[in-house]
């Protein structure tokens, strides 16, 4: 996105956002609603919320006029309201100037398929498919294809449906602080059994997880690929060495997703 994009004032960066998602939350809720609940509702951190929610009342676009209880300011609104514009102009630009431009999908032939074939498209394992069974979105085949090969898709409408992960985020002492032999692993092995894809960051990490016979399916750009992973709707779990832990979760709130932290040092 460059200064010249609609919305870029408002999506130049992930702040900008929160403080738009905060006040609006706070907007429909007022006054009664406390940070635990914006935090909630946003994915972050209820300190990152108060932290926040302290430089807008600083701004004059909150007022506080009891314990739990926020208001937005006449400025708030107005705020709101010239942001809420710009998001609007900027979806009529993706809409109008930029999806347009997207004339064929790829995807996964489910079944056999033939050049202008009705298909519906959905989402399976992270990866799309087109069958010729209808679906929430769907277009038409531009070529034949067999099973299992990359199918072009044309005329795509409706919706993908689509649900993003939750990271599960393991958490293991540095080495200095006893390494693996400090991670209960019987809690590590129980928390990625729930995960399709599992990652590590740190050797303390990738050696827990030997402990209990489990290789990593990430290691090198093993943050990346989780983010990726869980976006794409993918079960994934990463087991992280403690230091590099604040700035993954820092990560994941950027990226606007859920997560379960399990802190598996033992004492």
């Amino acid at each position: 996105m460059n200064e010249n994009d609609p919305g870029y004032t408002i999506l130049k960066n992930k702040r900008d956002v929160t403080r738009f998602q905060i006040l609006v939350d706070i907007a429909a809720h007022q006054p009664a609603i406390r940070q635990q609940e914006i935090a909630a509702g946003l994915g972050v951190t209820p300190q990152a919320i108060s932290d926040y929610v302290r430089e807008l009342t600083e701004e004059g676009m909150l007022k506080a006029p009891g314990r739990g209880r926020y208001e937005v300011t006449r400025e708030g609104v107005e705020w709101i309201l010239h942001h809420a514009e710009i998001l609007e102009t900027y979806a009529r630009h993706v809409r109008n100037d930029v999806i347009k431009q997207v004339s064929v999908w790829t995807a996964i032939a489910a079944e056999d398929l033939q050049n202008g074939d009705p298909v519906g498209v959905y989402m399976k394992g992270g990866l799309l498919y087109a069958s010729k069974h209808p679906q929430s979105a769907n277009g038409l085949s531009v070529s034949d294809a067999a099973k299992g090969e990359d199918a072009g898709i044309s005329g795509l409408e409706g919706i993908i449906t689509h649900r993003e992960a939750t990271v599960l985020v393991c958490k293991v002492p540095r080495v200095e602080r006893g390494g693996s032999r400090k991670v209960r692993l019987d809690e590590l092995k129980t928390v990625i059994s729930r995960a399709s894809v599992v990652a590590c960051v740190g050797l303390e990490a990738w050696v827990s997880l030997k402990k209990i016979d489990r290789i990593p399916d990430l290691y090198f750009g093993s943050r990346e690929g989780a983010v990726e992973a869980a976006l794409h709707g993918i079960p994934c779990a990463i087991v992280i060495v403690d230091e590099f832990f604040t700035d993954f979760l820092k990560q994941l709130e950027q990226a606007d997703l859920s997560y379960e932290i399990h802190d598996l040092v033992s004492s």
